[in-house]
């Protein structure tokens, strides 16, 4: 029987955990690393323990260190969440071997589905459809390239055992398979520890469908319907929804069921979920997550169950709460994932810590999961995701409605994010109709992704932002000892004012009149007043017009909230500026922190554009660094298994001549 639960995780997932299991009195323990000694997820537990240095593979990741907590708490079962072990077949039996309770299917059902290739061959067993394709163990490249010709340009070339997007490339022309499947083969050995890869059929339009599945130890097995998870950027989810919109009924059955055969095969217990391809009129099998997923939070809205209490009873040996016919689905419900990344920058992760964090308030139909708060540091060694913001509704339109309003009222200072992809995405014609294809993304970056450039009124706030900034502490702003630059006596100082926003330098003339001020921005002229309210919160009155923004930053940075869009500014300093261009010529440096995984080149070595220099692996994703020009290696700053940080050089470029 389960009495005292220890969460093998962090961050949102060990909070909604804790919930769940203090709801159902049972006593939960923690676990962090040295990174997460103030997490919020130590706060959501009963008590809590110490596992080791901030690198996943010292902490999280090492299983005996999370059976030493375990059995140094006394705890009586683990429950995993998900990534880091939760997948981890060899793990999952060293519980069992322990005595403990594992909250997760068992070890050989994991195994069966942990492998790609080995899940495909159990499937076409049991008659769930499958994409052409490759599965074999036969690894060599000549063999590979003889059954992508086989299948038919394009194709993908996937990991064996990967995950989330990694480990995978689709190949359109025969000349460059060679090319990605070295690529492929080194990101699962990077992250998974195995290179092992399959060939598959690539389909141009799909849709990625996925459904919950569980079952017990009684033989029971039941599904609770799908989600959509088509909204992806580099193959990761971004949004998902459920029902999937649009789905026919017909399809909808048949793949419910050939998700509960698939879980039947290989002798499932507890939560999984079955992910399937959709196009035109047919579905095919994808893979199975042996495990609760992240998007999990919909199925609860639509079905009012919690997915996490039917783990922690089934993994007590108790039957499934509902029979297949008992489960009913109502109304509709979308998630959002908010990210600390940067969609401009081919989505990479940002660190820094949270000066400004304000998520909307958790009322009926919304819900916030969340293990941040502000003040918080996003480091390096982790998922970069932030929060999710779940929105119910009795219609999908109304849930649309709500997560829009959601994302409108959230603000992140101090890292960059993805909020305003996020906004875009649901306000785009094509998935407010539903039924978007996992290119929409890529597809529409030209509409969402970028900075969008501020307008006239936008600059105007950004103005009397900086002065409130300046004036703050200061008795009477009118003075003109407020002002930031000269003044003249019996004379209306006026001054002038630069911002910098992306590549763009805005000039604006702010002078002191009637009370407030006017602000000649983007060839306006404004009339304004402001004052703070709650910390970052800046109420501003423009023209008659009052409206509450979120302003927040320090030293020269600014950033903005309004509308559902973010603008971060920056107060250009000259001395600082000079020469920035020269100074950062002819190197390389990191566009991210992260670990050295690879470096390529050597001093001497005469490389074209585009060549990959050094690899970069950060926040679970892998990057590579390619010479932005023909030229020769001076000089190589940097070695396999270095940690670097944002913006630090790692090549050196001889000057040309």
């Amino acid at each position: 029987m389960i009495r005292t639960l220890l969460i093998a995780n962090r961050g949102e997932i060990a909070c909604r955990i804790a919930r769940t299991a203090r709801r159902m009195g049972i006593a939960t323990i923690a676990v962090y690393s040295e990174a997460d000694a103030q997490a919020l997820h130590i706060a959501a537990a009963d008590r809590a323990t110490a596992i080791g240095p901030a690198p996943a593979r010292q902490s999280y990741l090492d299983g005996e260190r999370i059976l030493a907590a375990a059995r140094a708490s006394g705890a009586t079962a683990i429950h995993p969440g998900y990534g880091f072990l939760s997948e981890n077949a060899d793990f999952a039996q060293s519980v069992l071997d322990a005595g403990l309770i594992w909250v997760g299917p068992p070890p050989e059902a994991m195994r069966a589905m942990g492998s790609k290739a080995g899940a495909k061959a159990l499937m076409a067993q049991s008659s769930v459809p499958l994409l052409d394709g490759y599965h074999g163990e036969a690894q060599e490249p000549e063999l590979l390239a003889s059954h992508a010709a086989r299948i038919g340009y394009p194709v993908v070339i996937k990991a064996v055992s990967g995950g989330g997007g990694r480990g995978m490339r689709v190949v359109r022309d025969p000349a460059d398979f060679a090319e990605a499947l070295a690529q492929a083969q080194q990101e699962g050995a990077t992250a998974f520890g195995d290179a092992r890869v399959l060939i598959e059929r690539y389909l141009d339009h799909p849709r990625h469908v996925e459904v919950q599945v569980f079952a017990d130890t009684l033989g029971h097995a039941v599904h609770l319907f799908e989600r959509d998870c088509s909204a992806q950027r580099r193959h990761q989810k971004v949004l998902e929804e459920a029902p999937a919109p649009h789905l026919p009924e017909a399809m909808r059955q048949a793949m419910g069921d050939a998700a509960v055969a698939a879980a039947r095969a290989v002798g499932y217990v507890g939560a999984g979920t079955v992910e399937f391809v959709v196009q035109d009129d047919g579905f095919f099998f994808l893979e199975m997550n042996t495990r609760l997923q992240v998007e999990h939070p919909v199925t609860e809205a639509i079905t009012g169950l919690d997915l996490v209490e039917w783990q922690l009873r089934i993994a007590d040996g108790e039957a499934l709460p509902l029979r297949q016919e008992e489960i009913r689905c109502t109304g509709h419900a979308i998630e959002a994932r908010l990210y600390a990344e940067d969609p401009a920058r081919d989505f990479a992760p940002s660190i820094g810590r949270l000066a400004g964090f304000r998520l909307p308030a958790a009322e009926a139909g919304v819900r916030i999961d969340t293990g941040y708060a502000q003040g918080d540091t996003v480091g390096v060694h982790y998922d970069a995701m932030l929060a999710k913001l779940i929105c119910h509704g009795a219609t999908r339109a109304e849930a649309l409605a709500r997560l829009r309003q959601a994302l409108a009222e959230t603000a992140i200072v101090g890292v960059a994010h993805n909020l305003d992809l996020l906004g875009r995405i649901l306000g785009h014609a094509a998935f407010q109709a539903g039924g978007i294809d996992t290119g929409f993304i890529a597809r529409e970056s030209h509409t969402l992704l970028g900075l969008r450039a501020p307008s006239p009124e936008i600059l105007a706030i950004a103005a009397l932002a900086v002065l409130a900034r300046e004036q703050a502490g200061i008795a009477d702003p009118q003075t003109p000892f407020a002002a930031a630059d000269g003044w003249w006596l019996n004379a209306a100082p006026t001054r002038t004012l630069s911002l910098r926003h992306g590549d763009r330098h805005e000039t604006l003339r702010i002078t002191p009149q009637d009370g407030g001020w006017k602000i000649e921005a983007g060839g306006e002229t404004f009339l304004g007043t402001m004052h703070t309210g709650e910390p970052e919160t800046l109420s501003v009155t423009l023209n008659g017009t009052r409206r509450t923004v979120l302003a927040g930053g320090t030293g020269s940075a600014l950033a903005l909230r309004i509308g559902g869009e973010s603008y971060a500014f920056r107060l250009p300093d000259p001395l600082n500026e000079a020469g920035a261009d020269a100074a950062t010529a002819n190197r390389l440096a990191a566009p991210v922190p992260g670990q050295v995984t690879a470096v390529h080149v050597a001093a001497g070595d005469r490389v074209e554009k585009g060549a990959v220099l050094v690899v970069l692996e950060a926040m679970k994703t892998v990057f590579r660094l390619t010479a932005p020009a023909a030229g020769t290696i001076a000089a190589i700053a940097c070695a396999p298994g270095d940690a670097v940080a944002d913006g630090q050089i790692l090549v050196r470029f001889a000057d040309p001549g």
